[in-house]
């Protein structure tokens, strides 16, 4: 159906290739020669334009612009070029010639072309059995139908090949630009499986011709003596062979050279049009002198032609009644008192005129459809009839019977095929001279003289011909001949030999321009697997191509029935129609400051009305056949989706994207979300080392598995510096992000802040990510690394800011700890437990987030257990009742546990992890001072603590609040210490329990005292006696700093005893102190509360609930 398909002007391979991986288009226009400084001066030197020498590369000069524009012409690529190569092969060392701009105008270039391809072998071979049996009336609806939509589809692709120049390609290239490359590559195959099913039925065609109307006795199976099924496989078999012998050398044609194609396409082009004048010449014969066609019939039964000689039962000769061939076929014997059939002995024999003219009113009678069974008579509206519906039927094989079941789809399905072709034109679209002139006057023009023809055939054929031949699919009613060739002038040979030679030439260009769009496809690299055939011969012909495209059209030919393959290449042609029509209503309504056709005769409303024909006509034919071409297409559009490479053509459908995300936003924007849509929106904040490559890359990979919520995920990072020296190193920040989210599989958006400070950066990503209502509303941040050091002071102080922020702004904040040893995507947890520590309420942050972690591969057979600390008033009991009702309203599977926590003395262990908490804050305090000023500092605090009053307290009573933050220094080395000094207002759980103080798995620090009591001695909580004397350097201490230290170390305890094997623990993080004392002593605390555990998340709430128990 193709005409001269050829490559697209990417296939090339030249400057503007689009399939050379860059996603961007080229532009012809821009001067991007790498001149020296020196020409670029002399260039425009005296020009008036040294402002704008150094800009030349990018923004060229108005003249040059004009003369690139002048000069720009879209050369004649594909078969042309081709041709020239083959023809230069043939000389030894042939003179390089300058190609010729494209000469070809409307009529040669566009017009004749499609009406080449549209006039076609259903024209011939189907045109009148469609009359016949759906009625003039009813046909004259299919054909109003199917052209109806070819016309639109022209206007809305007239169009699109007139807002720019449109290279060679055509329709894929008019498509894949504008909706896409996964749109453009789902419609570029199903185009291209069209155009070879195309090839297949044009070569059933040739071969119909020539096994039934020119030479049937060249049948290798012979049909003669068969009926039924029987000879309806024989044909099929026929149909196989011989479709295959003309399929190999109809390739090979192509293979050796498509010029030869070339020069006989204006042959084929001349039987087509010669044998439609015959076919009008024959109506206007009618009128004068109807030719003699007789038909015979049994009752109103129409007889094979081969099974009598003369159309009666007995003839007279010399006075004698002799029984004539059709006596004998129906009876026993030639004798008059034979048996004979009884439908035989009941009815006259009839001899009825099969043209009788258009002047005789046969219309009348041919107006309404006769849709048949397969297997019934073709019976005569009107004339009598004596059957007995009782006694069995016989003789079957004397009757013209039709051959199968029809029905009005079925007819669109067979039909449609017929008013393709529309796309020849641009797809010549680099031959022509102006195609954005010649296209849509050429196309247009050749649809409505197809539509005129096609419609006033149905009209004539209806008005001329009887009704009986007409259901005559394959003329054997009229002596075998082409029911359409009994209408022609002067003779029915015309139109035999003019559709055979048509449809030969129609299946050789569909096999010339079915290999070029594959080969156009696979260069443009969207479709990974057909790379390989974008290669071919030294002169660029697509062999691969064309042995791929030989081997679909053979699928084809072993369906080997004409109408059983018309509705298969339907289907592909008008997905691709629908497409085109798609594509120019998403332009016209986006309003893309882009779309400026030259063409105006269009509109939105016309492209959706063609669009909704296209989608119907799909489903009218064969709704089957219609899943199954667009499951092909739905699968090729998710492989280059997740496969393909990717390209920014400026398409259409990145333009709905835009307008659908804008409208979606302001929907946000309306309200907060419900508790019921709450998902966490994370914001990750990663740090990035010298090379700008992720210091913690497992912390994407925690954040794939939570993403079971399918919320937004925003990787953020900050580069010190300014923006204008540092910007390339950002973009090199984010192509590493972007590098990693696509490795761990993390669907969201990288962004990179630059700030003269690391601080300064994440507190920017943290107010300004995301978009509208579409914001994170959780920040994910690593737990800093060898924070008691001091080089690492200033990352420790920028982690208790990230934590005030969030809090400041409502956020969710997950920091996990010992990141490192987090299980990676491809790991599996084959059995174990996730333990929720739910020590105060957060909203539920700390449910919800277990259930999004076992929705991953990678937890999803880990158990959710959930522990909570019961006060000593509380009652242990009823508490776990509760939560057990509470996580089943909430529809979540968990073990629950109650841990009791008993009020208990502070262990001396408590006691010197305090002294030595503080006197670090007292150290890093003078880490700011000089050295001298620092050793006389140190030197004071230790004097004051040594002389200070010793006074022994009991262990659990509360002291006054010493003013004093004194305590004795302590030798110990730097790496040990951080950041700041008062802990006065650090919080923590705000919790009294407490329990036996005993810490075995917290290491005594090396700064402990000698005298110092072991972190194993404890207090006796039963009895309140003071087992152990108060240190001096233990009076000064801050009690709320001990009473916490006390509480973190005691939930350490209960803990670790409870989920030292679990797979990961989730509790609640302490809040940080509100003003800027004490960060240190908050760091601290976090360290002590998760020492000796694995993996732990540090989860704090945003302060809204996450999670509810109601629908």
């Amino acid at each position: 159906m193709l005409n001269n398909m050829t490559d697209c002007e990417e296939a090339e391979g030249g400057p503007n290739s689009q399939g050379d991986g860059n996603p961007k288009e080229s532009s012809p226009f821009i001067n991007s020669s790498a001149a020296s400084d020196t020409e670029k001066s002399q260039q425009y030197d005296g020009k008036n334009m040294a402002l704008f020498e150094e800009e030349m590369d990018t923004s060229p000069m108005v003249s040059s612009l004009l003369s690139s524009l002048a000069n720009y012409s879209n050369l004649p690529t594909g078969s042309k070029e081709h041709e020239e190569a083959e023809n230069n092969e043939e000389g030894a060392r042939p003179s390089k010639k300058p190609v010729k701009a494209p000469q070809l105008g409307t009529l040669m270039g566009v017009y004749l072309p499609c009406i080449q391809n549209i006039f076609g072998v259903i024209l011939f071979l189907r045109m009148t059995w469609m009359v016949g049996i759906g009625g003039v009336f009813g046909s004259f609806i299919i054909v109003f139908m199917c052209c109806s939509t070819t016309m639109l589809t022209a206007i809305s692709m007239s169009a699109i090949a007139t807002n720019g120049v449109v290279p060679a390609g055509g329709s894929y290239y008019m498509i894949s630009r504008s909706l896409g490359p996964e749109f453009g590559g789902a419609v570029g195959i199903c185009f291209y499986l069209g155009t070879t099913f195309a090839g297949a039925m044009y070569i059933l065609g040739c071969i119909e011709i020539l096994l039934i109307y020119i030479v049937p006795q060249a049948a290798i199976f012979k049909i003669e003596g068969l009926e039924g099924p029987e000879a309806e496989a024989a044909l099929l078999n026929n149909m196989r062979v011989y479709g295959t012998i003309v399929l190999s050398f109809m390739a090979l044609v192509v293979f050796v050279g498509v010029k030869y194609v070339n020069k006989l396409a204006l042959v084929f082009l001349a039987c087509v049009i010669l044998s439609i004048l015959a076919v009008y010449a024959g109506v206007i014969k009618t009128a004068l002198d109807p030719p003699v066609f007789p038909v015979c019939l049994l009752g109103n039964r129409t007889l094979l032609s081969k099974g009598y000689d003369i159309c009666a039962k007995v003839i007279e000769i010399d006075n004698d009644t002799v029984t004539t061939k059709l006596w004998r076929s129906f009876c026993d014997s030639d004798s008059l008192n034979a048996t004979c059939d009884d439908y035989f002995n009941n009815n006259n024999v009839t001899e009825i005129q099969g043209i009788p003219g258009v002047t005789s009113g046969i219309l009348a009678e041919n107006l309404f459809g006769n849709y048949l069974e397969k297997g019934m008579f073709l019976e005569k509206r009107g004339l009598a009839s004596d059957a007995d519906p009782d006694s069995p039927t016989s003789g079957s094989n004397r009757y013209v019977l039709a051959d199968i079941t029809s029905f009005f789809t079925l007819l669109v399905g067979i039909y449609f095929p017929s008013v393709t072709g529309i796309m020849a034109g641009s797809n010549r679209s680099g031959d022509l001279r102006d195609a954005q002139k010649s296209i849509p006057i050429g196309t247009i023009a050749a649809i409505t003289t197809t539509s005129t023809v096609y419609m006033s055939c149905v009209v004539l054929f209806g008005a001329c011909i009887e009704g009986v031949v007409l259901r005559d699919k394959f003329g054997e009613g009229v002596n075998g001949n082409l029911v359409i060739g009994t209408l022609a002038w002067p003779s029915p040979w015309v139109i035999v030999f003019g559709s055979f030679f048509s449809t030969c030439g129609a299946g050789l260009q569909s096999l010339t321009g079915a290999p070029r769009l594959l080969q156009a496809i696979s260069r443009d690299g969207i479709i990974p697997f057909l790379r390989v055939f974008g290669h071919g011969k030294a002169n660029g012909e697509p062999t691969w191509a064309l042995l791929l495209t030989a081997c679909i059209c053979e699928i084809g030919i072993i369906i080997a029935s004409l109408d059983a393959v018309a509705p298969i290449l339907s289907m592909f042609f008008l997905m691709c129609y629908m497409f085109v029509n798609l594509a120019c209503a998403l332009q016209t309504l986006l309003r893309t400051p882009n779309w400026r056709p030259r063409f105006k005769f269009y509109h939105w409303a016309l492209s959706f009305l063609g669009m909704s024909l296209c989608l119907s006509l799909m489903f009218i034919c064969s709704w089957y056949y219609a899943i199954v071409a667009m499951g092909i297409a739905s699968c090729i559009y998710k492989y280059i989706e997740f496969c393909g490479a990717e390209k920014e053509w400026g398409d259409g459908i990145r333009g709905i994207s835009l307008s659908a995300a804008r409208f979606a936003l302001m929907r946000l924007e309306e309200g907060p979300p419900h508790t019921k849509n709450w998902r966490p929106q994370i914001m990750v904040l990663v740090s990035m080392d010298a090379e700008q490559n992720v210091e913690q890359p497992r912390l994407l990979s925690l954040t794939n598995q939570l993403k079971a919520g399918k919320g937004l995920t925003i990787v953020g990072t900050s580069v010190q510096g300014t923006f204008l020296d540092n910007y390339t190193e950002a973009q090199r920040a984010d192509q590493s992000l972007r590098k990693l989210m696509e490795t761990e599989k993390v669907k969201g958006f990288s962004q990179v802040v630059i700030s003269s400070n690391l601080r300064d950066g994440t507190s920017h990503l943290v107010q300004v990510g995301g978009l509208g209502g579409l914001k994170h509303n959780t920040v994910m941040v690593g737990w800093p690394k060898n924070w008691k050091q001091p080089e690492y002071h200033q990352q420790c102080r920028n982690f208790i800011e990230v934590v005030r922020e969030t809090t400041v702004a409502s956020m969710a904040l997950l920091v996990p700890k010992n990141i490192h040893s987090y299980p990676s995507n491809g790991e599996r947890f084959t059995e174990g437990h996730i333990d929720v520590w739910w020590i105060v309420h957060d909203g539920g942050m700390l449910m919800l987030l277990p259930f999004l972690l076992r929705q991953h591969k990678v937890w999803r057979k880990c158990k959710m257990r959930i522990f909570t600390v019961a006060q000593l008033d509380d009652n242990s009991i009823q508490m776990k009742k509760d939560v057990i009702t509470f996580l089943y309203h909430l529809r979540i599977d968990a073990e629950v546990e109650v841990v009791e926590m008993h009020d208990s003395d502070i262990s001396a262990y408590t006691y010197e992890k305090t002294l030595i908490m503080e006197q670090r804050s007292q150290i890093l305090k003078q880490m700011h001072l000089t050295k001298n000023e620092m050793e006389r500092e140190i030197q004071s605090i230790t004097d004051s603590s040594r002389g200070s009053i010793r006074r022994k307290n009991q262990p659990g009573l509360h002291s006054q609040h010493s003013t004093e933050e004194g305590a004795s220094v302590v030798e110990k080395p730097e790496d040990e210490s951080v950041a700041v000094s008062n802990p006065k207002q650090v919080q923590l759980i705000h919790s009294k329990n407490a329990s036996t103080p005993t810490s075995p798995t917290s290491p005594t620090p090396p700064a402990v005292d000698n005298k110092s009591a072991d972190k194993g001695q404890t207090a006796n909580a039963d009895t309140g006696k003071d087992l152990f004397n108060m240190k001096p350097e233990w009076e000064g201490l801050n009690q709320t700093d001990l009473r916490r230290m006390h509480t973190a170390m005691r939930l350490n305890e209960v803990i670790i005893k409870k989920s030292k094997e679990a797979k990961l623990v989730l509790l609640n993080m302490p809040g940080p102190p509100k003003n800027r004392v004490g960060d240190e002593n908050y760091m601290e605390f976090l360290e002590v509360l998760t020492e000796g555990l694995n993996r732990v998340l540090l989860v704090r709430g945003g302060g809204r609930e996450v999670i509810t128990i109601y629908s």
